[in-house]
């Protein structure tokens, strides 16, 4: 038996659609070779392109204090600190570690957006005892390039960048709740971010790359 379908109307359905962002960096930057001693943050899965150097805050997780039985207490610290820099539009570094926004507690920080959506910048680090693969394809992180947030993943066993957790450690904080922290600087942080290669980095206050961009 034969169907004729030649006087029916076809339809289109989408699946799942996800926005595309298109940068507005006309530069093709092109990271150079830096002394690690300048850097917060390094990483070779970056998402984003272009320069960032608007930032003066840091609300960062302690890696060597974050107990993942407590999560939902740093998600909730973490709120707060949004909550307080939103409130004077300041917009701010986030590091942490394991999944932002896992639904899984014991995976990362069951944090919801609207929680972290001041951050400008998101770093999301491997815990100690094991690597966190990124969860890069949940609603969560479509958000990242519908706003155009840079988002580091940093996983040093895997070869995949650094933290420098000392250096951050030794920063004096102007707020602290449990193992986070918030860190207010007078000097801006630098992000420069290469869309091609994905590699990122993040520059300490007052430190600035030797050379970067185009020839």
């Amino acid at each position: 038996m034969r169907f004729d379908y030649s006087e029916q109307t076809a339809e289109f359905g989408f699946l799942q659609i996800r926005p595309l962002v298109l940068s507005r960096e006309e530069e093709d930057l092109r990271l150079v070779d830096v002394d690690p001693a300048q850097l917060i943050c390094q990483s070779t899965k970056a998402l984003g392109n272009g320069r960032i150097q608007s930032l003066y805050d840091i609300v960062v997780v302690d890696l060597h204090r974050f107990e993942r039985a407590r999560s939902q207490e740093v998600a909730d610290a973490v709120a707060h600190f949004n909550a307080k820099l939103s409130d004077t539009n300041s917009p701010y570094l986030l590091i942490g570690v394991g999944r932002w926004g896992s639904n899984d507690p014991w995976l990362g920080i069951p944090v919801e957006w609207d929680e972290i959506s001041g951050a400008r910048v998101i770093v999301e680090a491997g815990f100690r005892d094991f690597r966190v693969i990124p969860s890069q394809g949940s609603h969560f992180f479509q958000n990242l390039t519908s706003f155009q947030i840079g988002y580091f993943t940093v996983n040093p066993d895997a070869g995949e960048g650094a933290v420098d957790w000392q250096w951050l450690t030794a920063q004096p904080a102007v707020g602290e709740h449990g193992c986070v922290r918030h860190l207010h600087f007078t000097e801006p942080l630098l992000v420069v971010m290469n869309g091609k290669s994905r590699e990122g980095m993040i520059f300490k206050p007052g430190q600035h790359p030797n050379r970067t961009g185009s020839d």
